[in-house]
């Protein structure tokens, strides 16, 4: 039995909402607020990630945790926007998530300030378990299963207070649908490496379709994650829709998803992943997601 917050490796949940909280009090006041997180949530409704501005404030270090780097290859760049906290709010009705939102902010107040929400949600959920993308591909296909979802998301063999724990990244992805719509299905196809119709690879797909730019098993050595990303969607200030993916990346170190957005980005052989002609990225955080002991999340590694 694997030791992690269960909503890591559970199935999508109807409903996602992803909550962002800026440090805002002193040593004295985040520990007090991280009890009381950890005497309050079911980690399978709520997942707790905490950034490294978490950390750094308790003089605590994790080993392989870090900010999430800003990278940049010939065309393209993703950008790093630290975060203190993040906490995935799972469930199946929205109005439930939001309830839930304002009590957590009322309990981590005044040590961590809400900073921004993202609500996510399942858009055409599939037969095998997997959601869609709001171009209507299917998200999560090659996702390591069972065991191996355990080995490619959790830490282990890295002590007590550590084992369990999961190295979570997350990054919000705009989509430019006027661009997407220009596209030929052909284009489409071949820009995602897979057919829309029936999810089949493509095997003539060109070298930067985005399956054959993050193909996990093509790395050395294999750079195999556990996503879970929801499609989002919000209103602008000025009324627009705006929409995408919330790429949501565990495992058990960062290695894997370093290793994707490099070779995403071009940054070893100057190819471009085509996703990037229609959607870009708007935000990019790292996260440790602390393991579970006894039903509550052991903060053990933090002094706690």
């Amino acid at each position: 039995m694997t030791k992690a917050q269960a909503g890591i490796l559970a199935s999508l949940p109807e409903q996602g909402r992803y909550v962002f909280f800026t440090l805002s009090g002193a040593r004295a006041l985040v520990q007090d607020a991280l009890k009381t997180l950890q005497a309050s949530i079911d980690s399978t409704q709520v997942v707790v990630g905490l950034g490294q501005q978490v950390l750094q404030a308790l003089d605590k270090h994790i080993a392989q945790m870090h900010e999430f780097p800003q990278l940049k290859g010939p065309e393209f760049e993703v950008p790093s926007t630290p975060q203190a906290l993040c906490l995935w709010l799972r469930g199946d009705q929205r109005g439930d998530l939001i309830t839930l939102t304002a009590k957590l902010a009322a309990m981590l107040a005044p040590a961590f300030t809400l900073h921004h929400v993202v609500d996510a949600f399942v858009h055409q959920r599939s037969g095998n378990g997997h959601g869609r993308d709001l171009t209507g591909y299917e998200d999560g296909t090659e996702n390591p299963e069972e065991d191996d979802a355990v080995v490619a998301a959790i830490a282990a063999e890295q002590g007590a207070g550590l084992d369990g724990g999961s190295f979570w990244a997350l990054q919000q992805w705009q989509h430019d649908y006027a661009v997407f719509d220009r596209m030929s299905a052909h284009e489409q196809d071949h820009a995602v490496g897979r057919r829309r119709s029936d999810n089949e690879e493509l095997d003539d797909a060109p070298e930067s379709a985005h399956v054959k730019r993050t193909a996990q098993e093509s790395f050395e050595p294999e750079a195999f994650l556990v996503r879970r990303s929801m499609p989002w969607w919000s209103v602008s200030p000025k009324g627009a829709d705006r929409s995408g993916l919330m790429f949501s990346a565990f495992g058990c170190s960062f290695d894997a998803f370093e290793a994707q957005m490099r070779r995403m980005l071009g940054m070893d052989d100057g190819i471009s992943d085509a996703l990037f002609r229609f959607s870009s990225p708007l935000t990019g955080s790292y996260f440790w997601c602390p393991p579970v002991a006894q039903g509550k999340l052991d903060l053990s590694a933090l002094g706690i």
